[in-house]
């Protein structure tokens, strides 16, 4: 695990990009979530994410996980807290294997586990005034 972290500031997707570079990995994918305008046919103005002390031990915890599952040979993973706006960066994820197959599964597992798993929460704010706080995300 190259860079595993929560932060308030902007995320840079090449900064996870060059935590997992290897010359030994044929494949590395990347995911990258954004603040979308739109969620359950409401317009989204705006977010806030919020996370638990824990959050970071259990984004690392799950990173292990997937590392002990895959053939990894690096893996980061960095999720914003904080207001953000429409098309702000609120996670990056990435992770670098022998082979594309892989490193796809690996990326998949690491995105889904830490979306279901991690104890953040977002506060979703709507362009008609009314809010919402929806669990872990």
């Amino acid at each position: 695990m190259k860079l595993i972290a929560v932060r308030d500031t902007a995320l840079s997707l090449d900064e996870v990009f060059r935590a997992v570079g290897d010359d030994a990995a044929g494949g590395t994918a990347l995911f990258v979530g954004t603040v979308r305008n739109h969620d359950g046919g409401a317009d989204v103005d705006s977010l806030g994410y919020s996370c638990h002390p824990s959050a970071e031990a259990e984004m690392r915890r799950i990173a292990e996980k997937v590392v002990a599952e895959y053939p990894v040979r690096a893996l980061a993973a960095v999720h914003r807290v904080g207001d953000l706006r429409v098309g702000d960066l609120a996670v990056v994820v990435a992770v670098s294997c022998p082979h594309r197959g892989e490193a796809f599964e690996a990326c998949r597992k690491l995105i889904d586990d830490l979306k279901h798993e991690v104890p953040i929460w977002k506060h979703q704010t709507f362009s008609d005034g009314t809010e919402e706080w929806v669990g872990a995300c």
